[in-house]
């Protein structure tokens, strides 16, 4: 372990935390862990590399859908980048991986309705079938809900574009919980519609305000149903649209040409410093690598997997011999299809692999606020109560320990007995970029990407040090 602390350093312990002696008293947490994760900070904030990293990911490279060229330059270049770091190893893991292209320019337009002739900015959601070269057009039957779609039935939906107009609910405070009560109909309701004879879908965009943006993401058929064309349309042209229905019928039309093809090979990228105590025990940090294929992928997720990678490298910078192994992880193909996280855990099963925790950063690259904590039962109540002691150490930064969702990547490696940690940033701008053509380098703040990553290293620096025992 480096040692050298700075001035700057004991300054900042001494102006912020005139308790530290309390730490001395403790048996997890100390002075000296406190002024050590200061110097993570330090190094993050003056020599850290994913801001740069993260310019060539978005700018260099661009949107990273799986199975795209796009997709497969990001996996070279995350490689090449770990591989200049002097880790003990680096490697690539193969995964097949869906392959869905968009093709031409969405059109979506009213075609008929009290305002004439309107056309409608729309993406086609991932792994939609298209509508064919003609299009379709069909009147429109507005619900809030899937659970509309029942009592209406196949008299007034059969032949219809149904519309989901459910927005988020503004009264949450976490805007990740507004998301998961309308993502829904995104995810289910083309297959959910299809059973009563609907043609088309049309999706308010899964934002947190209004705005022109249409937000993209996967939908997922279910077996045995017919495949119908869904697209998301704008916020601001969803609240036109419901505006429009409430006074008259109103038809659209709709032309997508997006297709799904063979899958493709793709990789997970992979790095890591063996632990010199216990190598058998690994803490992984990760983020997805894949993107939609609108805009650069910048929050989504290049932020972090540039966090992740940036981990090992202060690790590194700080001259750091950790007790155990910590591995960073770049999942392919998150978006639409999870094949990388799959594919990680099935291999760590087959292997025999131990993982003491997975940290999975995949909500934006915003002003760090903490992490959430999830796992089976049983880990959970074993391993949960360990990290409180760290609240000490990680609190002058704003930084909180709590149960809460992990990370979708990670997930496959929950029943293994894997304890997973979601990193939380400040989520209130989040749904503004997510899925969109707006995700890019520009809106992303490097002082608050660099923050994300010192948090992440703090945590794991813990972790390895005390364990969760």
């Amino acid at each position: 372990m480096n040692k050298r602390i700075t001035f700057c350093s004991i300054y900042f312990f001494l102006s912020v935390l005139p308790t530290v002696s309390v730490f001395a008293q403790t048996k997890t947490v100390t002075d000296e862990d406190a002024l050590y994760i200061r110097q993570i900070h330090d190094v993050a904030l003056n020599q850290g590399r994913c801001y740069p990293w993260l310019y060539h990911l978005t700018k260099k490279i661009g949107a990273r859908l799986s199975g795209s060229p796009q997709a497969a330059a990001a996996v070279e270049y995350s490689y090449q980048m770990l591989d200049t770091l002097g880790l003990d190893s680096v490697w690539l893991q193969p995964c097949m991986v869906p392959h869905w292209v968009r093709g031409d320019r969405e059109i979506v337009r009213i075609a008929q309705s009290d305002m004439g002739s309107v056309e409608l900015r729309a993406l086609a959601l991932g792994n939609s079938v298209g509508t064919g070269e003609a299009g379709i057009a069909a009147e429109v039957v507005a619900v809030m809900g899937i659970d509309e779609l029942e009592k209406l039935g196949e008299a007034k939906l059969k032949g219809k574009i149904v519309f989901f107009n459910r927005p988020f609910d503004a009264t949450k405070l976490n805007t990740f919980e507004a998301y998961g009560g309308a993502v829904d109909q995104r995810a289910y309701g083309a297959s959910e519609a299809a059973k009563y004879g609907a043609v088309g879908v049309l999706v308010r965009s899964m934002a947190s305000g209004l705005n022109d943006d249409p937000h993209t993401g996967g939908l997922l058929y279910k077996e045995g149903l017919p495949k119908i064309p869904a697209c998301a349309i704008s916020t601001n042209d969803a609240e036109l649209l419901g505006r429009l229905l409430k006074k008259s019928p109103v038809k659209v039309y709709m032309r997508t040409t997006c297709q799904t093809l063979s899958d493709k090979p793709s990789f997970n990228v992979i790095g890591e410093i063996r632990g010199s105590e216990r190598p058998d025990e690994i803490i992984v940090v990760g983020g997805h690598l894949d993107s939609w294929d609108v805009g650069e992928g910048a929050h989504d997720d290049g932020t972090g997997c540039v966090q992740s990678m940036d981990v090992l490298h202060i690790f590194k910078r700080l001259n750091y011999q950790p007790k155990r192994t910590i591995r960073c992880v770049l999942f392919m193909n998150e978006e639409n299809g999870l094949r990388g996280g799959m594919t990680y855990a099935d291999e760590a099963k087959r292997k025999g692999e131990r993982h003491l925790a997975a940290i999975e950063s995949d909500r934006g690259g915003f002003v760090p606020r903490g992490f959430t904590v999830d796992g089976e039962a049983a880990v959970f109540t074993e391993k949960f109560p360990a990290m409180q002691p760290w609240h000490a150490v990680l609190e002058p930064y704003g930084l909180h320990i709590k149960k809460g969702g992990g990370g979708a990547d990670i997930s496959p490696l929950k029943p293994q007995g894997v304890l997973l940690i979601g990193f939380e940033p400040d989520s209130q701008r989040y749904f503004d970029f997510h899925h969109t053509e707006v995700d890019n380098f520009e809106a992303v703040n490097r002082r608050e990407l660099e923050l994300g990553t010192a948090a992440m290293t703090s945590l794991i620096y813990l972790m390895d040090k005390y364990g969760l025992d």
